[in-house]
C-alpha cells in the first residue's frame, strides 16, 4: 500500500468517526422522545435503549425560551450527557416539594442565561396526569463549595441548575446559577 492510500484511509476514517459522534447524539435524541412517548402514555417507566442508565420522567417546557427538553431520572455524569436530569433525592413536578433539574450550560441550559423573573415553565411528569405551571421567582448564583442546593419539603418550587459562568472556557468550577421557580397552577390534561 502506498503512502497516499494510506493518508486517503486515515482522513477517511477520521471523517466518519466525526460523522458519527453527531448521528449518534441525533439518534440519542429520537429514543429518548420516543421512550417519553410511551411512558407518558402509559405511566410505565421505559429506558431509551436497553443499557441506558436512565429513563425519561418529565417533560419541561418554555414557549418564552422556545423550548420543549425531555428530562431524565438521576443527575450523574452519564444522564446529563444525553439531556436535563431529575436529583432523584427531589420530589416530582406538583407535589409539596422541590423539583431540582440539572443540565450542563452549554447544552440544555444554555437558555437559562436569558430567563428574567416572572418567567413560566410548565412540566409534564409521567407520574401524574396533570400539567404543573411554575413561574420563576428567584435567580441567584452560588458557591457549591460553600452553600448547598436546598430542596425544600413543604414548598412547591423548581429549581433548574447549571454551571456559572455560561461561557467559561474551563469546566467543573464551584459556582452555580440556580433559577427557582414556585408552583402556580396545576391544569387537568384530562
Amino acid at each position: 500500500m502506498n503512502k497516499s492510500a494510506l493518508l486517503a484511509i486515515i482522513g477517511f476514517s477520521t471523517f466518519a468517526y466525526g460523522a458519527y459522534m453527531p448521528i449518534k447524539a441525533e439518534m440519542a435524541q429520537y429514543m429518548i422522545q420516543s421512550a417519553w412517548n410511551v411512558a407518558n402514555k402509559t405511566g410505565y417507566t421505559v429506558k431509551p435503549w436497553n443499557w441506558m442508565d436512565s429513563h425519561p420522567v418529565i417533560r419541561l417546557t418554555s414557549k418564552n425560551h422556545n423550548q420543549d427538553l425531555i428530562v431524565l431520572e438521576g443527575d450523574t455524569g452519564n444522564v446529563l450527557a444525553f439531556g436535563p436530569g431529575r436529583n432523584i433525592e427531589s420530589h416530582h413536578p406538583g407535589t409539596r416539594g422541590t423539583t431540582l433539574i440539572s443540565a450542563h450550560r452549554d447544552t440544555h441550559f444554555d437558555f437559562l442565561e436569558d430567563v428574567a423573573l416572572g418567567d413560566k415553565f410548565e412540566l409534564d411528569s409521567i407520574y401524574s396526569n396533570n400539567n404543573h405551571q411554575y413561574q420563576v421567582s428567584d435567580i441567584k448564583i452560588i458557591d457549591a463549595d460553600k452553600e448547598d442546593i436546598s430542596i425544600n419539603n413543604n414548598q412547591a418550587e423548581l429549581k433548574l441548575v447549571t454551571c456559572y459562568p455560561f461561557n467559561s472556557p474551563t469546566a467543573n468550577g464551584p459556582l452555580r446559577y440556580v433559577v427557582t421557580a414556585n408552583l402556580i397552577t396545576k391544569d387537568n390534561n384530562s
